[in-house]
């Protein structure tokens, strides 16, 4: 079928053909966009954090005595909590996956850089972080006990901190290593003072939420005991209910002063993690689903619109042999023409929208392989949505139209 009639025509109803034009291409910039972002919040509601989210339990403490010794409570309270029926293992954490504090430190490979090389985020091990949190040393070794100092390390007045080792997530010393192993690489943390590298962990997601990382896995580990108030329990999923309820009662019976502020299962705080993540890919999903219907109700009033003005045109051409098939392709092509205009014009509005979401929102750039996927999806939309239309066009017995005119 030759496209220039179809063009003649669709220059003679200029408005229409403008209108539903630029309605496939703003559905078209939109859907883009919002299943990009789709993708990219489910990928990100996937991910593994690294450690055995459905075997923990998280306590967060406090004390009502203003002068209680915050080290000396923590000592208490994880042998407390270790003598909880279910319990495996026992940690205290200064931060968690999902949770609200967040550590974050630069670091050099040199001394005396003036500028950080990367941000990553400190896990704080008191000799118990990796069993606990199921995180597994993948090449090098986990700390000696030796290594192990308390918080007071890094408080000292004048001085520079001395923390000799630490250990890196995989993606860590992938960046600050690339090619070549992190074991027995020194990195600059705490001023001049190098932390020497003596293992590698698999995976460890940092908490916390935005670009604060350049990646959400760049984390590190330090043989540090800190007195932050929380406490992390393994048990057995099956258990972790049970467990938490026990813990609550061992610490109450253990200290009336203590003062529960957060008693949670790791599961659930990142379900609340991502709540408003689940929000948004609902709220996108919606909105797509209205832009469809939109403009696919557009494409039916229109083609309707069109074959009540063409009656006698059409009429013509079943008179002069045209048959119903062709009638059919015609408003299919004539479509198609339509939507491929909306498309090339969506495309553009698309990347546009996509540079105000990477400055805004920082996201990612939109990649290729959803301009193609959203194009089917609206060149199948106006074929289905036109077809009724066409096919009520192609009914038109040649003798009506010839009456009506």
């Amino acid at each position: 079928m030759e496209i220039r009639p179809i063009l003649s025509i669709l220059m003679r109803h200029k408005t229409a053909a403008a209108l539903i034009v630029l309605e496939i291409a703003l559905s078209c910039a939109i859907i883009c966009n919002a299943i990009f972002v789709i993708g990219h919040r489910t990928g990100e509601m996937r991910r593994d954090s690294g450690i055995v989210e459905d075997e923990l339990v998280y306590l967060s403490v406090s004390s009502l005595q203003p002068d209680r010794n915050r080290d000396a409570m923590r000592r208490e309270d994880t042998a407390t909590l270790s003598t909880v029926p279910g319990v495996r293992s026992v940690t205290s954490v200064n931060q968690l996956p999902y949770g609200d504090n967040v550590w974050a430190s630069g670091i050099n490979l040199r001394p005396g850089q003036a500028d950080a090389i990367l941000t990553a985020s400190n896990y704080m091990d008191d000799g118990r972080l990796l069993p606990t949190l199921g995180l597994r040393v993948v090449e090098g070794r986990g700390f000696n006990p030796d290594e192990y100092q308390g918080q007071d390390a890094l408080d000292v007045p004048g001085q520079t901190p001395q923390v000799p080792a630490v250990l890196l997530s995989r993606a860590l010393a992938a960046r600050l290593f690339p090619g070549r192993s992190a074991v027995g690489q020194d990195i600059y943390v705490w001023g001049d003072a190098p932390s020497r590298v003596v293992g590698v962990v698999d995976r460890l997601i940092a908490p916390g939420r935005g670009r604060m990382f350049e990646d959400s896995f760049h984390t590190m580990i330090f043989p540090l005991w800190v007195s932050n108030g929380g406490y992390v329990l393994r048990t057995d999923p099956a258990r972790r209910d049970e467990v938490l309820k026990a813990a609550v009662a061992a610490l109450d019976r253990a200290d009336p002063n203590r003062i529960i502020d957060t008693r949670t299962t790791v599961s659930e705080m990142r379900r609340d993690f991502y709540s408003r993540d689940r929000a948004v890919i609902w709220l996108l999903v919606s909105v797509c689903v209205a832009l469809l219907a939109v403009t696919a109700f557009g494409i039916v009033g229109l083609a309707s619109f069109w074959v009540q003005q063409r009656t006698r045109q059409i009429g013509i051409r079943r008179a002069l042999g045209a048959t119903r098939t062709q009638i059919l392709r015609y408003f299919q092509a004539e479509n198609f023409v339509l939507t491929s205009t909306g498309i090339l014009l969506g495309v553009l509005l698309a990347y546009t929208l996509n540079l105000t979401l990477m400055r805004q929102y920082e996201l990612p750039r939109l990649p290729l392989a959803y301009i193609p996927a959203s194009a089917l999806v609206l060149w199948l939309l106006g074929q289905v949505a036109v077809f009724g239309p066409a096919r009520r066009a192609a009914a038109i017995p040649p003798a009506v139209a010839t009456r009506s005119a």
